[in-house]
């Protein structure tokens, strides 16, 4: 099976790229579903999740199991392997330093007249990470979340996360969890868990903020709690877009296509934008060369089919604007001078620079988070950042000359609004 191509110009256009760059960020069966649950488990609490949790997951928790037990955490560590203990660590220090580095201080200005002005930045109290299971433990998830809330000093951190039949969740991800910060654990997933997370239940408490990727019904979850908690972003099936030249090499550029190909919902887009039909031959080839040997086979070959689509372009900077009208979550330059490119590039999650820099290494290890914007959402939102777990208070602190000089425009809005009891209240002063 080929992968599909095509040839775009910035003014021609071409109705199979038309087709591609369309993709519905919200499923309207996953909206309805996620409605229902939602209303149930804010009226029944845990009866309610214990409910979904056997319909949706096949597992039977009680109210009092869908809490992870320290007993649990602590089996959980002396199964991990020694040496998935040390990338997970290692993966937990690098980010830590990026988040770290990323933090706003604290700042402020003088006043026109002796006071000051600025920002202080606090961390949220409670918040809920959500980590995806299903094919895999995403234990990455877990550290490209949490870590940051606890860099950013939260000290309450929810994790939620499926079991399998056995009531189990995968001891690496519980180590993962604990290691970067997770404080609470409960064997949740699917929308039940985000209902989890933003009403509450009798015994639990409901946080702030819910972060973390998920499949169509954690997305249509997340989208209709918005305003009881805040969120970070509306984040669905993985995509990436690679932009390369005549210098790329074909097996890389297959390689990291075929990389985000493998999440398993079928859902996934790999954009390849090229100036060379040489190397889009070559990477045709490549594509099928290499999904051969994946273990993953059905969801690859399913986004082979539906999600993937090579485009042949007239020169690199035709190809720079089809990457931005994409908006891609993952955006790869496999170009000459690839740093040279990176203010060309408007809307994308995440930018890899240059041939050793795949897409994998932002998932696990690199220290940006990878809780990115998905479905030509980069266009409006921006990846997830340890800001996202602090509130932001700006604080004006006037002197009385300050507050005299300002009288006069305070008067003059509140004439132009119908506000005269502002007016007064800056007026009163200086009677």
């Amino acid at each position: 099976m080929k992968v599909r191509m095509a040839l775009w110009a910035r003014h021609k256009g071409s109705r199979l790229v038309d087709q591609f760059l369309q993709r519905p960020a919200f499923d309207p069966a996953a909206e309805t579903a996620a409605r229902e649950v939602l209303q149930a488990i804010r009226a029944k609490g845990n009866a309610a999740i214990v409910k979904y949790a056997a319909e949706f997951d096949g597992v039977a928790l009680t109210a009092g199991t869908l809490r992870v037990k320290k007993a649990e955490i602590t089996s959980a560590r002396n199964k991990v392997d020694g040496h998935v203990k040390a990338a997970i660590r290692e993966s937990y220090k690098r980010i830590t330093a990026f988040a770290r580095k990323g933090m706003k201080a604290d700042w402020q200005m003088p006043s026109p007249r002796g006071g000051t002005l600025g920002e202080q930045f606090n961390p949220l109290d409670r918040v809920g990470v959500y980590v995806p299971g299903g094919a895999a433990p995403l234990a990455s998830t877990a550290l490209m979340t949490a870590t940051l809330a606890r860099v950013a000093g939260v000290p309450e951190i929810v994790g939620c996360t499926p079991c399998g039949a056995n009531k189990k969740v995968d001891p690496v991800l519980l180590y993962a969890m604990e290691t970067a910060g997770v404080t609470e654990m409960y064997k949740v997933g699917g929308i039940q868990a985000i209902g989890l997370m933003a009403y509450g239940t009798s015994t639990i408490k409901k946080v702030q903020k819910i972060v973390g990727p998920g499949g169509t019904y954690v997305t249509a979850a997340k989208r209709q709690v918005y305003g009881e908690v805040a969120l970070d972003m509306v984040a669905g099936p993985s995509e990436i877009a690679i932009l390369a030249d005549d210098t790329a090499e074909p097996r890389y550029v297959a390689a990291d296509l075929l990389s985000q190909a493998e999440h398993g919902t079928g859902h996934e887009k790999a954009l390849l934008v090229t100036s060379s039909q040489r190397l889009a031959n070559a990477v045709q080839e490549e594509l099928e060369t290499q999904a051969a040997s994946l273990t993953r086979q059905e969801c690859v070959r399913e986004v082979m089919k539906r999600g993937m689509l090579l485009v042949v372009v007239q020169n690199l900077d035709q190809g720079m604007d089809l990457i931005n009208q994409f908006a891609p979550e993952h955006l790869e330059l496999h170009v000459r001078e690839p740093k040279s490119w990176l203010k060309k590039v408007r809307s994308a999650g995440a930018i890899f620079v240059g041939a050793w820099s795949p897409e994998a290494v932002g998932d696990f290890v690199a220290g940006p988070s990878h809780v990115l914007p998905t479905g030509g959402t980069a266009a409006l939102f921006s990846g997830l950042t340890v800001d996202d777990f602090r509130r932001r208070s700006s604080f004006i602190a006037f002197t009385r000359a300050d507050l005299r000089d300002a009288v006069p425009i305070v008067e003059a809005f509140g004439e132009i609004e119908g506000l005269d009891g502002h007016a007064r209240s800056a007026r009163i002063r200086f009677e």
